[in-house]
């Protein structure tokens, strides 16, 4: 760590906080006197002390959802008396295994050394599942080893998913009373909201307004590059981490469309009666074949409504309103063995490897060229080897990349990373997944469901990489104690930091792969 970023008691070991539990709005039992009150503009809440810090869970940033639905967040009804803020808010209605949903679900999470005049920086975690499924209440998202480790304020947030965040109705009911002109980013519009909350109320949970971050993996990534183009969020953030998710292009209006009206389709509904539909039902119906895709559930994501996104994320350059925000941008080494559990992906023969690829690789080459060159390159590769790496460096991977250089051709700061080292679990058969930077990012090494392990090795590269995220916080710069220099991406070199128990600075690596790709456009899936 640089001295400019103070750690506070590093050798304190916390738990991580588990479970999921409904947000309650009065009279909650694990609230007691003494416990810190901070007022925000909506009225004061009443939090936790837990291993030295003051935990808020389940603050309330936006009115119920339910009543406005697709329409844009309101501010919440103020109120008066201490709002108990002990156990974590809904989750967004999705299909899956999050157990509290609800249309109210705008809560956020906060973790704070201390509610004073400090002005710490403030790390706001975006989580991912794409746009369709997930919550900022998971363990692995628990702020508190950040929190303390880097003397940093942690907020984690919900917004709307899906159908509810994004369906997009403005050639379906034009002119009907202009109510559902938004919908198709009013899960986005939701995270400007909470932004919002932030640049008003966090001074007074001891964080400084002017120093946020967002940071998120997968779909949270995308998520923060999205918000990078939209003009609502302008001057709402300052730092910008994006862990495996990117976005590139945004859903058109037509395909949007599209998508909207298979909803409509498998529900039966006409689209003015969509607003009244249980929420239930219109979960059940995302399991419909998605119209663009062409396989799996319904998706939905951002749209290009010229209303609140008026140009793509990252196309055809990245957006000048983030110009001067300094960016990290990073990927996994093994992406894609994250997606697959089946063991018959890690068997794979070469007869079947060809078909397996075509599926997978998410753009149009073909699968004999990329499978000789693989070959050529590492004569030792299992066809599951193959798989795994090609179609790593054809999706996710390829897509950080384009953000990377258009980024550098902007002149804008841009640090790349790319995660080496491998989860232990299993004999090391999973590589660096999608997702293992997160618990290695948060110090969640113990909490359920994370493959890092708790040995040396695994906290070794945690500390260095919440380090450097916390650096990255405070100052726009990741270097400091640990790493050799990590220099920002450039187009001549490439420099990329690989993190391992040794991290270092490489220039251009996978390079060869890197090349293989670049010859065929790279499509956003489903947009």
């Amino acid at each position: 760590m640089s001295s400019e970023t103070p750690l506070i008691s590093r050798r304190r070991v916390l738990a991580a906080t588990t479970g999921l539990a409904t947000m309650a709005l009065a009279g909650n039992a694990s609230a007691k006197r003494g416990d810190p009150v901070v007022r925000t503009v909506h009225g004061p809440v009443q939090g936790l002390r837990e291993n030295g810090l003051l935990v808020f869970k389940g603050v309330r940033y936006g009115a119920d959802t339910g009543p406005r639905r697709f329409q844009p967040p309101a501010a919440p009804t103020p109120w008066k008396t201490p709002l108990p803020c002990t156990s974590y808010g809904h989750a967004s209605p999705q299909r899956g295994k999050e157990e509290d949903q609800s249309e109210d679900c705008l809560f956020l999470n906060v973790w704070t050394p201390g509610a004073d005049a400090a002005k710490r920086p403030v790390m706001l975690y975006i989580h991912g599942g794409a746009y369709m499924t997930g919550t900022g209440s998971s363990p692995w998202y628990d702020g508190a080893r950040l929190a303390i480790r880097g003397d940093v304020v942690v907020v984690t947030a919900n917004h709307r998913l899906g159908p509810f965040g994004y369906a997009y109705f403005n050639r379906l009911i034009p002119g009907f009373e202009g109510r559902y002109l938004d919908g198709g980013n009013a899960g986005m519009l939701d995270l400007v909201l909470a932004l919002q909350w932030v640049r008003d109320n966090i001074a007074a949970f001891g964080g400084d307004p002017d120093r946020v971050m967002l940071f998120g993996q997968s779909g949270g990534g995308a998520k923060i590059a999205t918000l990078m183009a939209m003009p609502a969020a302008g001057g709402l953030f300052h730092r910008a981490a994006t862990m495996s998710g990117q976005q590139l292009t945004a859903s058109g209006p037509g395909n949007a469309t599209r998508r909207t009206q298979a909803l409509l389709d498998a529900l039966k509904v006409r689209p003015e009666d969509l607003a009244t539909v249980p929420a239930a039902r219109i979960v059940e119906a995302l399991g419909a074949t998605d119209p663009v895709i062409g396989s799996g559930g319904l998706y939905f994501g951002p749209v290009l409504d010229e209303r609140s996104l008026t140009r793509h994320p990252f196309y055809p350059d990245a957006p000048r309103q983030s110009a001067a925000i300094p960016m990290m941008i990073g990927n996994t080494h093994d992406e894609t063995r994250g997606f697959f559990s089946d063991p018959a992906m890690y068997a794979l023969t070469w007869d079947e490897l060809p078909g397996k690829l075509v599926a997978n690789m998410r753009v149009d080459i073909d699968p004999g060229l990329v499978i000789g060159r693989y070959r050529e390159l590492y004569p030792a590769y299992s066809p599951s080897d193959v798989f795994f790496a090609a179609t790593t460096a054809s999706r996710s991977w390829r897509a950080a990349i384009v953000e990377a250089e258009l980024r550098a051709k902007q002149g804008s700061p841009v640090f790349a990373y790319q995660l080496d080292w491998a989860s232990p679990k299993d004999g090391g058969m999973w590589g660096a997944p999608h997702t293992l930077d997160i618990p290695l990012v948060f110090g969640t090494l113990d909490a359920p469901g994370v493959i890092t392990g708790t040995g040396e090795d695994a906290k070794r590269v945690s500390g260095l990489m919440m380090d450097a995220f916390i650096r990255f916080a405070y100052s726009g710069d990741p270097n400091g104690e640990g790493l050799p220099r990590w220099e920002p991406y450039s187009l001549a070199r490439r420099q990329t930091m690989v993190w391992n128990v040794e991290p270092k600075l490489v220039d251009d690596p996978r390079g060869e792969e890197r090349r293989l790709f670049e010859k065929v456009p790279f499509i956003q899936q489903g947009t």
